[in-house]
């Protein structure tokens, strides 16, 4: 499953527009990166979005 263990963040849904107007249905998934991180004191694995990597690394 396409989704952020820490901010929840799934797949986006539209349509695709071609030249033609008609709309068909897609989807987008998020960018997932599996991660090892430390939590209380111990490595845990997890599965983040990039956004959360990015943001964890920063503080």
């Amino acid at each position: 499953m396409a989704k952020c263990q820490q901010c929840g963040k799934g797949p986006q849904f539209g349509n695709n527009r071609p030249w033609s107007k008609k709309a068909t249905r897609r989807h987008w998934d998020i960018n997932i990166q599996k991660v090892t991180v430390m939590q209380e004191g111990r490595p845990v694995s997890k599965r983040l979005c990039t956004a959360c990597l990015k943001s964890a690394t920063k503080a």
